[in-house]
C-alpha cells in the first residue's frame, strides 16, 4: 500500500511504517489541487490540517483506502461522503488528551491566581502584592461540556483538588467516578467554571454565544482548549465586560484558519483587540494539546491504528 503524508510528524511515523512494508511518500509543499492530481495512485493519506478533504479531493482518490489525521478531531474531513465510499477514518485523540488535560489546569490555576498579570508586573518594576491575591480552587464546582477523551483527561487532573466536577454531553451514560453527568439546567445552576471539551460539529459551532452565557445562575470562568467557533468571541467579550464571565483561558480562538497555523489575515477584530489588553484573559496559540510528548504518542497512535487494521 502507498501513503501520501501531507504534513510533518514524528519521525517515528515514517520509519515504523516503512518497517511494516507500507510504501511511503511525503509531499508538504504542493498546493492541493497538485495532490489532487495525484491522489488517485495511494490507498492512504496522512494529514494534519493543511487543508480541507472534501468531496473533490475523495472522488479523485480513487484507490484511497484510509485517512490519518494525526490529531483529535476529523472536522477538515467531509466524514460521510468518505465512509460512503468505503474510507476509512482514523484519528488519534488518545495521543494528546493528557497533554490538554495538564494545560486546562495550568491555564486554571494561572487566571485563579493572576500568574500572567503578576510575571507582566514584576518584569516592569512593579511589586504588587495586594492587586494581585488570588483564590483558590478548592471547594469550587468545575463544568466540563464534553465528556469524551479530552474532558475526561481533565477530570483525571482535578482529581487532587477538593472540587465537584460535572460534566454534560449529548450521549447519555458517560460519566464516571471523575465526573457525574447532569442536565444542561442542572449544569447552568450550579457550575463556577466551565470548560469545552468538545468537537466542531454543526451543534457546537456558536454554541457559547449570548444566550447561553446568561442562561448561567452563577458568574463563571470559560476555558476553551476545543475549536475556537464554539465561542462567539463579541458575546465573551460583553460577558467579560459585564462580569457574567468572571476570566477566559483560550488556547483556541474564532479567527483562526482551519489548518489551525495562523489568525486572521486582515485587520484585527475589534473584539479580540479587548482579549489580548483584558489581564483575565489568557492567551495560547491552540497548542493545548501539542507536547514533545503528544508529538510522539500522536504518531504512534495513527501508526498503531493503521497497523490494526491493515497488515
Amino acid at each position: 500500500m502507498k501513503i501520501l503524508h501531507i504534513d510533518t510528524n514524528h519521525e517515528l511515523m515514517l520509519q515504523q511504517l516503512n518497517a511494516l512494508g507500507f510504501t511511503n511518500h511525503e509531499d508538504y509543499t504542493s498546493p492541493k489541487t497538485e495532490i489532487e492530481a495525484k491522489i488517485g495512485s495511494y490507498h492512504g493519506v496522512v494529514i494534519r490540517s493543511r487543508f480541507s478533504i472534501d468531496k473533490q479531493f475523495l472522488d479523485a482518490a480513487v484507490n484511497l483506502k484510509f485517512i490519518g489525521r494525526v490529531g483529535a478531531g476529523l472536522e477538515n474531513i467531509d466524514c460521510a461522503y468518505a465512509m460512503q465510499k468505503g474510507v476509512h477514518l482514523i484519528s488519534a485523540p488518545e495521543g494528546n488528551r493528557n497533554a490538554v488535560g495538564e494545560h486546562t489546569l495550568g491555564m486554571l490555576l494561572s487566571l485563579f491566581n493572576k500568574l500572567n498579570t503578576a510575571d507582566a508586573e514584576v518584569r516592569a518594576g512593579k511589586w504588587l502584592r495586594e492587586e494581585n491575591r488570588g483564590i483558590e480552587l478548592d471547594g469550587r464546582t468545575v463544568g466540563l461540556i464534553g465528556y469524551g477523551n479530552m474532558g475526561k483527561a481533565f477530570a483525571k487532573k482535578l482529581r487532587g483538588f477538593d472540587v465537584e466536577v460535572l460534566c454534560y454531553d449529548i450521549k447519555p451514560n458517560v460519566g464516571d467516578a471523575n465526573a457525574t453527568q447532569v442536565s444542561l439546567k442542572e449544569f447552568q445552576k450550579k457550575v463556577e467554571v466551565v470548560s469545552l471539551h468538545t468537537p466542531q460539529t454543526p451543534l457546537t459551532l456558536n454554541m457559547v454565544n449570548a444566550k447561553f452565557i446568561n442562561q448561567f445562575e452563577n458568574p463563571f470562568w470559560l476555558l476553551n482548549t476545543a475549536r475556537g467557533k464554539s465561542v462567539v468571541t463579541q458575546d465573551l467579550v460583553t460577558a467579560l465586560k459585564s462580569g457574567q464571565i468572571l476570566g477566559a483561558g483560550l488556547d483556541v480562538l474564532e479567527y483562526e484558519k482551519k489548518s489551525f497555523e495562523s489568525l486572521f489575515e486582515k485587520e484585527m477584530p475589534e473584539a479580540f483587540q479587548y482579549l489580548i489588553k483584558a489581564e483575565n484573559v489568557l492567551l495560547s496559540p491552540h497548542v493545548a494539546g501539542w507536547t514533545v510528548e503528544s508529538k510522539i504518542k500522536l504518531a504512534q497512535t495513527i501508526v498503531d491504528k493503521i497497523k490494526l487494521k491493515f497488515c
